[in-house]
């Protein structure tokens, strides 16, 4: 019995106070103290919160990318754009004045971006559309030509061509179409700037506006076809405002225009 007492008093009663020598876990045979009471728990970011800023840098990413590539497009396209010049302008539209000929340019650009919206609107209704990215960067693109094609044409209509050969005016139209302002030829630094390495980054700053403005309308189950027309008919519309309110102030005359080279 005194032996049992006396190992009973080497490992403690139950009320006898913990003691302060460290246990040792199985698994990884190292110390493990008892946190004290009241002391903050050390923060450890949920598995959600991860997943969420990881999946946000993720999608910045992609829509970079995504806006890159489509600007690429664009560029490299942009110079193979018809374009109409002065008098093949005249040839079609006989007897009509600048604003008249005009207004035609705009009517018919409207259409064209309206009939693209609703191809692109019309196919992501289907049930599964895997090709939606590949959907939206073709409405991007082929918005963006008609509506450099009216920009160009416009141009010529009131006598405010840019200088330089095709490749060139196409990069001042293409600076136009992302600034969304009709070129100044008498300031040369207007035509200029769109020469330089800012061009990509406006271009890719318009598409990314209109293609969060889109992404609505590619969703399943939405009136995708009638609201990718109706949207790019207006942008294309305003867009021509602005770029004729400009070439108006401008002044000039479009008969003073050379042929096109």
């Amino acid at each position: 019995m005194a032996v049992d007492d006396a190992r009973d008093d080497e490992r403690g009663g139950p009320d006898q106070p913990a003691s302060l020598v460290p246990k040792r876990t199985k698994s990884r045979g190292r110390a493990v103290f008892p946190r004290p009471r009241g002391e903050p728990q050390p923060y450890a970011e949920p598995a959600a919160g991860r997943r969420k800023r990881h999946g946000g840098l993720d999608a910045t990413r992609a829509m970079r990318a995504f806006t890159g590539y489509v600007a690429e497009r664009i560029a490299a396209t942009a110079p193979r754009v018809p374009v109409r010049d002065l008098a093949a302008l005249h040839a079609q539209f006989p007897g009509l004045g600048t604003e008249q000929i005009a207004d035609r340019l705009v009517s018919a650009a409207m259409k064209g971006s309206a009939t693209v919206g609703a191809g692109v609107g019309a196919a992501a209704m289907l049930p599964a559309s895997p090709a939606v990215p590949a959907e939206l960067g073709s409405e991007l693109v082929g918005v963006a030509l008609v509506e450099l094609k009216l920009i160009a044409e416009l141009h010529e209509v009131y006598g405010r061509r840019p200088p330089g050969n095709s490749r060139q005016r196409a990069a001042a139209y293409l600076g136009a179409w992302a600034s969304e302002r009709g070129i100044d030829v008498v300031r040369l630094a207007t035509v200029n700037a769109a020469f330089g390495g800012g061009l990509k980054r406006a271009l890719r700053q318009r598409l990314l506006k209109r293609t969060v403005r889109n992404l609505p309308n590619l969703a399943p189950f939405m009136v995708g076809a009638a609201v990718g027309a109706v949207l790019n008919r207006r942008d294309t519309k305003a867009l021509a405002a602005k770029i004729r309110k400009d070439l108006r102030a401008q002044g000039g005359s479009a008969a003073e225009l050379p042929a096109v080279r």
